[in-house]
């Protein structure tokens, strides 16, 4: 109250009495005094967010944490699909679009496979990751399976953590013996006590049998949606295969020294214990590599606890990679007086900052070779049989096969996969008479999902092999039809009807929504064939042709449909659609010369 009795008369005298100096000492005290409640808050709203994080980490810690003594395990993890999970911008706006066209009936269904720790925390089912907490942005990360003590089943995601801090139980395939002798030999140096300083350590480790089973990644890799739609099917996919017969797991293909092989573990300590490494033992590869890959900032991806030291995510997004900061040719060429973000003003920081970039590109190129190698194992591209060859035309058929044991390939989200041949055929005088599986200008295969042959400005590929499963919808006018995502939200003037190959009602699958799968079972090959007409022949002569098995990560007609509701980190549609065709993989190529008379 007095303040204001004191403000009032002092407001009154300012009119008639102070001179122009008075009134700039008046300024000036008024903007130090706004400068320090300023400062102030600044510091109050750091000071919660630092006691927030801290909060977070006693109840679910970071990946960071544990990389102290697990640098290799983390070191896989940082590059696994498990730990993209949740940063991917493609997910994040995906089922963004869900949540929307479903008026937020979805949930967290969708998100709660991809970031466990977020939706433990109550965290937005939408939101941009570069505002969610970091231990949430992990994704699938460390304590997502080692926190988990009961067997849940298929429950597409949702379990949950036990709360706790660094020192609070985790759990194994093999319990606690070694970490037993780590504690109490005296070698280590290590704490178990939270209010004691020290190496620390968690004080248990429980045995938790469903870890070693292929049924606990049935957790999020059988889904079956609200409605009882069979989304992903992996693990039934396994269930019936000639691996689960000869007890292969999936954990034997998926984390031993081959990708996507079953060719035995590795053997190497658990941890290295302030340098010091734990009893050699089987070593499970953490990697968990798939099909999918990065299209974010090499600082944000992969995991990377320099990255996470240096700088917000928001400050990476200012350092600009594609310039070369950092770079020795970069920065000697930089003139004085060119400006840079705050975070990145001086060279050393930048030095600093490509250091951090190298390292993530060199782990993510070892990532792909991994990826390349998981894929090869899955698909097989046979002989290419040349059936008729003349100056009337061309026929032939070309052998993809399943190499797999364990599952159909693409498995999962099939629906997503994009899996193609490319077929060319040149002439005797190398022209290109054929082509089957090119790509439009937005760099999706010409199906009926390609906008440009949607559209009118490019024809259908009569001959596309895809191995990319389709929705079905019911629409709203009745009738079905195929769909990007699976929501029956599509009118057609047109109505047609496919009726499923088996009974709905036995099967206990929706009405409204099914899947045309597409992929190819255990054991099992497909014979695509191709035929250029006499039209398209250039006379006698050696002909070649051409066959690519090609891999993306998904299709851009995608990217399309979820685009409405925005993509993080700022990244244009155009920008992820370059970065994803980018990302395609040829698994593998044959080519056959043969003469026609």
């Amino acid at each position: 109250m007095w303040i204001g009795k004191e403000i009032e008369p002092v407001e009154a005298s300012l009119k008639s009495h102070l001179s122009a100096i008075s009134w700039l000492r008046l300024i000036f005290f008024c903007a130090m005094c706004l400068t320090l409640v300023g400062q102030n808050e600044s510091e109050t709203k750091s000071a919660e967010a630092e006691h927030a994080a801290l909060f977070t980490e006693q109840r679910y810690p970071s990946a960071n944490t544990c990389a102290t003594c697990h640098p290799d395990h983390f070191r896989e993890w940082s590059v696994s699909p498990h730990a993209y999970a949740q940063l991917s911008p493609v997910f994040n706006a995906m089922q963004g679009t869900i949540v929307k066209l479903t008026n937020g009936t979805n949930g967290d269904f969708c998100i709660r496979c991809h970031t466990p720790v977020g939706m433990n925390m109550g965290e937005p089912v939408f939101m941009s990751n570069l505002d969610r907490h970091p231990t949430s942005r992990e994704g699938v990360t460390c304590i997502t399976c080692h926190r988990v003590s009961d067997a849940y089943g298929k429950l597409s995601g949702r379990l949950a953590i036990s709360q706790g801090d660094l020192f609070e139980p985790v759990v194994g395939p093999s319990g606690n013996q070694e970490l037993e002798r780590v504690i109490e030999s005296g070698e280590y140096y290590v704490n178990t006590d939270p209010n004691r300083a020290g190496r620390a350590i968690h004080k248990d480790a429980k045995p938790f049998f469903q870890l070693t089973t292929s049924g606990f990644c049935a957790t999020c890799h059988d889904v079956n949606l609200i409605n009882g739609f069979r989304l992903e099917e992996a693990f039934s996919e396994f269930k019936t295969s000639p691996a689960a017969k000869n007890e292969t797991s999936c954990q034997d293909c998926h984390m031993g020294v081959a990708p996507g092989e079953a060719k035995g573990y590795a053997q190497g300590p658990a941890a290295l214990v302030g340098g010091v490494p734990t009893q050699t033992r089987k070593r499970t590869n953490h990697m968990f590599i798939g099909p999918d890959y990065s299209v974010i900032h090499p600082a944000l991806f992969p995991h990377n606890t320099r990255a996470t030291e240096m700088a917000t995510l928001r400050e990476w997004l200012t350092f600009d990679d594609a310039a070369g900061w950092g770079s020795e040719s970069f920065e000697a060429k930089v003139a004085p007086g060119t400006e840079f973000p705050e975070r990145w003003k001086t060279a050393d920081d930048r030095f600093e900052a490509r250091d951090v970039i190298n390292q993530n590109k060199a782990l993510l190129a070892e990532a792909n070779q991994a990826r390349l190698k998981v894929l090869q194992a899955g698909y097989k591209l046979g002989e290419v049989q040349v059936k008729k060859a003349s100056q009337a035309g061309l026929s032939f058929s070309v052998e993809v096969a399943n190499g797999t044991t364990g599952h159909g390939v693409p498995t999962g989200f099939d629906a997503e996969r994009l899996v193609f041949l490319r077929v060319k055929v040149y002439s005797p005088d190398d022209q290109l008479i054929f082509i089957s599986g090119d790509l439009d200008p937005n760099g999706d295969v010409r199906d009926e999902h390609s906008l440009y042959v949607h559209g009118g400005a490019l024809p259908q590929d009569p001959y596309l092999f895809t191995l990319q499963s389709k929705f079905i919808t019911r629409m709203e006018r009745g009738g079905e039809r195929e769909q990007i995502l699976a929501l029956n939200v599509s009118p057609d003037p047109l109505p047609f009807l496919r009726p499923s190959t088996n009974s709905t009602i036995l099967t206990g699958r929706p009405g409204a929504v099914r899947k045309h799968k597409q992929g190819i079972a255990p054991g099992d090959a497909r014979f695509p064939e191709y035929e250029v007409k006499k039209r398209d022949m250039r006379g006698s002569g050696t002909y070649r042709i051409q066959v690519e098995l090609i891999a993306g990560m998904i299709p851009v007609n995608l990217i399309s449909a979820i685009q409405g509701v925005g993509f993080d980190y700022g990244l244009s549609p155009r920008q992820i659609a370059d970065r994803v065709v980018a990302g395609h993989l040829t698994i593998a190529s044959r080519e056959v010369t043969f003469d026609v008379p």
